[in-house]
């Protein structure tokens, strides 16, 4: 019996190569797509899973407002670790950790030749003790979480990075063997820990003893300061069993309460909460410590495209075997004649689609790699072509042939087995009047189909004009021809700066510099709490703040409307304002605000100098903030430097910056050199976006081509149900034209009406991706002209070869066709 279903179900293939590639293609298309995103949204949903007890983890995490302003922080204020091990029951373990500044040096010295090695821009590296130890479960090599840590100026480190900084050495050997930091902390490794395979956002690979930091030379400045949240400071918390997290959040607060004395006039409010461990990973608000982090909409938005894909692939299916089932009625017919039930024959037909749709999988498991790069942007760095290989995936694969097998062949199989041997054998007109009853469905799919990929068009359009408005709109500020590079940190000396800076003024295809601590517009940002008293009420505003030199406002354009420039010094003498600022201070001209006084940090009162136009200092998903711009030299590390516009031969700044690099290597001859085009900055702002066009612009291909390959299908079946027709209408005198529009007619007034449905679906969901944006473009009549056009365009080409073909057909061989 299985013997006959196969070769019966072969034959029936080869019988119908055409519909049968039709189907393959648009099930593989389909099937790819959802195995790469199932792979994609599982290695995302997997992080932070392998902890035991994760469902009492937590981070405490913080939140502010500031004049009805919400501001979020993953941090915490530094002492708090201390008070709530001490202070809260409820809690089976508590850890306290600092992270430590990215892009650290760190040099190795070698015992036997006294040579040092170092290690550039180093990531990764915390201050920890045995409680992270005793939260977060590692396997120990060497040493033990109780030791390791005890005492200052002790390291443990990963095995990657015991391998990476000693290589050729055993973990015994590696013991007590010495690290120095950034040339100011030294330190002796007493700990290896094996590296966590899972996918996790605690990503540390260099433990430094927390004790370390006590020492006078090191201790942060916010070490003991309950008002000052520093994203560094990090509090995770291990609930017991049964207790509630909202229990534990009032206890964190009134602890914080307890100890914290606010600044008489301090009006912001603080309160901690605590963050789910398997959030971290999807939550931008507070981070996941300096990590890329994942948007659920986007995996949500990710899976539904997939399903989209998925079902199109179906309805190719549905629409073309139901189209052939009166090219199948006799055969039916005569096999229920001679005994077959219907069960028999859905079984037959379950069992074409299984075949097809294993070919389909196959083929898919071919394609996956194209499907990979075409996802390119999504795919993270930990996911690679191997995972197909996990039992998860091969269980996913399995279910999904069975799905698919379901979900495509049921409805087929269910209308071509109902047929009655005898009506058949009767009437040879049965066949037409059962496939005129299920002409509405063929209907109702393809415009479906015609829906889907119209919605793809107008969503990849309206994405791709928001990127571009939102990189050429005026943001306030000169872009273009304007690069940036900081100095470390630890290098931060102005007499430094200042003979680099006097030596980049002579390279001539630079045309000014200038210091300061960031740009106009950076991911990064420093804000501060700013007061100002009109004599009624204190206002207290948190600020964005911008530390430059002189030269600032001249070479980024920034348009001065009262007053006068921030003054040279080596001390903060005066403050620039914009717009924004002066607005929410109650100042309804600019020159009302020159000469008023803002208390900085509730410590020292800074005079107002000027007011400047605002302008854009992160993405336009944004409001523009309050702003203020001062001098302080000790904080300005960054090299603004603009540049003359570029030679037709494009060497000029080629030549810049080899000549700014030589300058570099003379004043700091162990810093690599760096820089960032200020453009490239802010285009990267929009990453995300840029990756969700390409996601568009694939799955809209995708759709595009599997609906078109179902209208291919179903204009071959026309066309094959018309031949006679086409015939005897050409003999009658009718034109190539007038059959072409007779044929095509039907078609296309379904694509019509898919185009009357898509357009209000895309508009509501473009306005509601827009709403991201605080600064968004307008969604244009034009784009749905072009969609339109677009459309029609694609489904004429795929329908013309095929209807015009048959147009040009000898009638004499159309009439000889049965």
């Amino acid at each position: 019996m299985f013997k006959s279903y196969v070769v019966i179900t072969w034959r029936s293939i080869c019988n119908n190569k055409a519909f049968a590639a039709i189907n393959i293609s648009g099930l593989a298309i389909g099937i790819s797509a959802s195995l790469v995103i199932y792979l994609l949204v599982t290695y995302h949903f997997a992080f932070n899973k392998s902890e035991k007890d994760r469902d009492r983890i937590y981070r405490v995490v913080t939140d502010f407002v500031f004049s009805g302003v919400d501001y979020h922080n993953g941090g915490v204020a530094s002492p708090l670790g201390k008070a709530v091990k001490n202070d809260l029951t409820g809690l089976d373990n508590v850890a306290a950790f600092r992270t430590w500044n990215d892009n650290t040096n760190v040099t190795v010295i070698d015992e036997t030749t006294g040579r040092s090695k170092i290690f550039k821009k180093q990531n990764n590296i915390v201050y920890a003790d045995a409680d992270y130890f005793n939260l977060f479960k590692y396997h120990w090599i060497v040493g033990t979480p109780t030791t390791s840590l005890l005492q200052p100026y002790q390291t443990v480190l990963t095995a990657s990075s015991a391998q990476l900084y000693f290589p050729g050495l055993s973990a015994p050997e590696i013991i007590g063997k010495q690290l120095s930091f950034n040339d100011t902390i030294q330190t002796t490794v007493t700990g290896i820990v094996e590296d966590v395979k899972e996918n996790t956002d605690l990503i540390f690979t260099t433990f430094i003893s927390h004790s370390t930091l006590r020492s006078q030379r090191l201790m942060p400045a916010d070490w003991d300061q309950w008002g000052s949240t520093n994203g560094a400071s990090q509090l995770f918390v291990k609930l017991s069993s049964g207790v509630q997290p909202g229990h534990v959040e009032k206890e964190i607060n009134s602890i914080y309460q307890k100890y914290n004395k606010p600044e008489p006039g301090n009006n912001h409010q603080t309160s901690y909460r605590l963050q789910p461990l398997a959030d971290i990973h999807f939550d931008s608000d507070y981070g996941a410590f300096d990590q890329p982090v994942a948007n659920k909409r986007v995996l949500y938005s990710l899976l539904a495209i997939a399903i989209f894909l998925l079902c199109l692939g179906c309805i190719n299916f549905i629409n073309l075997t139901t189209a052939q089932s009166s090219q199948r009625t006799k055969e039916i017919g005569v096999r229920k004649a001679i005994g077959s039930s219907q069960k028999q024959l859905i079984v037959q037909f379950l069992g074409e689609t299984l075949m097809l749709t294993l070919v389909a999988t196959i083929l898919s498991l071919i394609l996956l790699p194209l499907i990979l790069r075409a996802f390119a942007g999504f795919i993270p760095e930990g996911l690679h072509l191997s995972a197909v290989l996990q039992p998860g995936v091969i269980v996913f694969l399995i279910l999904l042939i069975l799905l698919v097998t379901l979900l495509a062949g049921f409805y087929p199989a269910l209308v071509l087995s109902a047929y009655s041997p005898s009506q058949i054998i009767k009437n040879p007109g049965y066949s037409s009047t059962h496939k005129t009853r299920n002409a509405w469905m063929r209907k109702t799919l393809t415009i479906s189909q015609f829906v889907i990929a119209q919605v793809f068009i107008l969503g990849t359009i309206l994405v791709s004009k928001q990127i571009h408005y939102s990189l050429h709109k005026d943001l306030g500020f000169k872009k273009n021809a304007i690069v940036y590079f900081s100095t470390n940190a630890n290098e931060n000396d102005t007499r430094k700066m200042k003979v680099l800076q006097n030596k980049l003024r002579t390279i001539p295809e630079i045309s000014m510099t200038s210091l300061s601590f960031a740009p106009p517009s950076s991911n990064g940002s420093w804000s501060s709490t700013m007061q100002y008293n009109d004599g009624k009420n204190e206002i207290e505003t948190d600020v964005e703040v911008k530390i430059a030199d002189t030269g600032y406002l001249r070479l980024y354009d920034l348009r001065l409307l009262a007053g006068q420039n921030i003054g040279a010094g080596d001390s903060i003498n005066g403050l620039l304002i914009n717009e924004r600022y002066a607005q929410i201070l109650g100042f309804t001209t600019p020159q009302q605000a020159i000469g008023k006084f803002i208390k900085w940090d509730g410590e020292r009162s800074v005079p107002i100098v000027g007011v400047i136009a605002n302008f854009h200092q992160t993405s336009l998903r944004e409001h523009i903030k309050p702003l203020i711009i001062s001098n302080w030299p000790a904080m300005a590390h960054t090299f603004n430097i603009a540049l003359y516009p570029q030679q037709e031969a494009g060497t000029s700044w080629k030549a810049a910056f080899a000549k700014m690099e030589k300058a570099w290597k003379e004043v700091y001859p162990k810093e690599d050199f760096s820089y960032t085009f200020l453009d490239e900055e802010i285009a990267g702002f929009y990453q995300s976006e840029q990756q969700v066009l390409s996601l568009l612009f694939w799955a809209t291909g995708a759709a595009i081509c599997i609906s078109c390959l179902g209208l291919l299908g179903l204009a071959v079946y026309t066309i094959r149900q018309r031949t006679k027709e086409i015939g005897v209408r050409k003999i009658l005198g009718a034109t190539v034209t007038q059959i072409v529009v007779l044929i095509s007619k039907d078609f296309m007034q379904l694509i019509l009406f898919a185009f009357i449905i898509a357009v209000p679906i895309a508009w509501l969901a473009m306005h509601k991706w827009l709403e991201q944006f605080a600064y968004q473009t307008s969604i244009s009549y034009w784009i749905f002209v072009v969609n339109g056009i677009i459309i029609f365009a694609v489904a004429s080409l795929a329908l013309g070869f095929q209807i015009i073909k048959a147009a040009l057909t000898n009638p004499v061989k159309s009439l000889r066709t049965e």
